[in-house]
């Protein structure tokens, strides 16, 4: 029997993992992962009132936690299995993951992502030495692919989130947290698959059990909540999320099995709270991280971890795998909604001077205009007004309300923008 044979006998068994195996994994990836810092963050603590630390995961070399748990099982493979290769669907970080440590070790790596894969993720496979197929609309239907090439094939799948020694290594970042921050109170852990979540609740829990573990998913891709609803694992339909990394189906029957007992606290996050704590660890933290990384952050900024207040909690921020596109949009969206770039249409005489007076009133509250286009076309039935569509730049939220009423008072029509 193949071990791509083996492996699937093995995920229909449900075989659960145990915290010795988690111990054996740090073993066994000592050498090819790095061990990454927990460091305090006091503009972080200063924002969400608790005691913020970070587990700098994105500081992998292919910029993922996805490193540990792909080390752990090729590391595992037979001779003659690792001479055939393996084969794995993915959105973007284990492909990566398992494409570099692959070639550490000289397995041939195949990945199969969905045609949605952000485009950074796709080269990036590809320069690690990586066979890249795209196909389907969706994660699901990828997986399907890459499970016909391995039976035609015999490659072994790697499932990036459910096989036994994918969560066995994850949780490899539970034992280092436990040791950099050892009187940690609350760990905030993204959740998709829930392969991340498994491990490093299970590694925690053992060594610290009074430790609130939190699961935190977007509310585009909530499969663990829904999972949590229906009592097993049930798929949902996704919708488009900042947060790609966490954009999974249906989570793994093992995964779960293994994270309910141990999961204090589930929460959803917005994409506008995504966006904002990207901005936020851009800005404070000067960490670039993907929106799945984002979402602990999101969650102790939403309001929804009040508990939480003056205590020790580290964010895993476990992957920085960001399309520079989607992060310049994800900035200007975070600006949108910390009320720091605003815009709205302002109606004014089309006579010369109008639009130096707007601009002057704008001014003289500090505002900085960004952009302005006039719309003619479409204005009033007035000729002698303009349309002008404002892009403006302010502190917050109120001062934007103060310039809004500003213009107000001295008698310009101010409509929100569409």
């Amino acid at each position: 029997m193949h071990d791509w044979q083996q492996r699937k006998l093995r995920s229909r068994v449900k075989r659960l993992v145990t915290f010795q195996d988690i111990e054996a994994a740090r073993k066994r990836i000592a050498e090819a992962v790095y061990y990454s810092p927990s460091p305090p963050s006091i503009p972080l603590s200063e924002i969400t009132g608790m005691k913020i630390f970070c587990k700098l995961d994105n500081l992998q070399r292919t910029g993922s936690f996805k490193e540990r748990g792909a080390r752990n099982a090729l590391a595992q493979l037979s001779h003659d299995q690792q001479k055939r290769g393996v084969i794995a669907a993915s959105a973007g970080n284990h492909a990566q993951a398992l494409a570099y440590q692959g070639s550490l070790l000289g397995i041939p790596a195949t990945v199969v992502m969905p045609k949605f894969a952000p485009l950074i993720k796709v080269s990036t496979c590809q320069q690690l030495g990586a066979t890249v197929i795209l196909h389907g609309e969706g994660f699901g239907e990828a997986k399907a692919h890459a499970h016909e090439i391995a039976a035609e094939n015999a490659l072994a799948y790697i499932d990036g989130y459910d096989d036994p020694a994918i969560i066995a290594g994850q949780g490899t970042m539970g034992l280092e947290i436990v040791e950099q921050v050892p009187d940690v109170d609350a760990v905030i852990i993204p959740v998709g698959g829930a392969g991340l979540l498994a491990g490093v609740s299970l590694a925690v829990k053992t060594l610290r059990p009074d430790t609130k573990i939190v699961a935190v998913e977007a509310e585009n891709v909530a499969s663990f909540s829904a999972a949590l609803e229906a009592g097993k694992p049930t798929k949902i339909t996704m919708r488009p999320t900042l947060a790609d990394g966490l954009a999974i189906p249906e989570v793994g029957a093992n995964a779960f099995q293994i994270a309910r007992p141990l999961v204090d606290l589930t929460v959803t996050v917005t994409e506008e709270e995504i966006a904002l704590a990207i901005l936020r660890l851009v800005e404070l933290e000067k960490s670039v991280v993907e929106g799945a990384a984002a979402t602990p952050l999101a969650a102790c900024m939403s309001g929804r971890l009040k508990e939480l207040a003056g205590e020790r909690v580290v964010l895993l921020l476990c992957g920085g795998n960001i399309d520079p596109n989607v992060l310049s949009r994800v900035i200007e969206r975070g600006l949108v909604a910390d009320g720091r770039l605003g815009r709205f249409t302002a109606v004014i005489s089309d006579r010369p001077g109008g639009l130096a007076d707007l601009a002057t009133q704008i001014a003289s509250t500090g505002a900085s205009v960004k952009q302005i286009v006039h719309d003619r076309a479409f204005a009033s039935p007035d000729v002698s007004a303009v349309n002008v569509l404002c892009t403006v730049e302010t502190r917050n939220h109120q001062h934007l309300a103060e310039l809004r009423a500003l213009l107000k008072s001295r008698g310009v029509e101010i409509h929100d923008a569409t």
